[in-house]
């Protein structure tokens, strides 16, 4: 019975990898996606950047990236666990909000202290959302497709 016990908890936890890749993929690219097209605004409004602040920034999206990146893995394993056999859609938009919203607000205050201002950051937290909401979706279709298994309890 140990023996038994130990393939379900290894079949869990596989699935729970999966899951979380599943998620960390979909957020990787998402956040590619927000990232270029704040380049291309930001190319146009900032053309007279130097070269060693685009350096600068360039390393700063590459950190903020891999932060991304290893949330959406936690998010993906944590999502798996959370929803088990509920179909309730307060609990799945809890869950991206909670993420999103752990994120997005430290930006917000890291923003904030640093600078002053809101706005920008505010718009980093709202995309820290959508990065989630992503996410979700991506680990939403991969279960009903059976790619991944809902998290089993018993």
């Amino acid at each position: 019975m140990v023996n038994g016990s130990f393939e379900l908890n290894l079949a869990e936890r596989i699935e729970s990898l999966k899951a979380g890749t599943l998620a960390a993929l979909s957020v990787c690219v998402a956040f590619a996606a927000i990232a270029l097209v704040n380049s291309q605004v930001l190319a146009t409004q900032f053309a007279s950047l130097a070269s060693l602040q685009i350096a600068s920034i360039e390393a700063n999206l590459l950190i903020s990236g891999a932060i991304a990146i290893l949330a959406g893995f936690l998010f993906g394993v944590t999502y798996r666990y959370v929803i088990r056999e509920d179909q309730n859609p307060h609990l799945k938009s809890g869950v991206v909000l909670a993420f999103g919203l752990v994120r997005g607000l430290a930006q917000v205050d890291v923003g904030f202290n640093l600078q002053g201002t809101l706005w920008p950051f505010g718009v980093l937290a709202i995309e820290s959302i959508c990065l989630f909401a992503i996410a979700r979706l991506a680990l939403d279709f991969a279960i009903q497709q059976d790619w991944v298994k809902r998290f089993n309890s018993n």
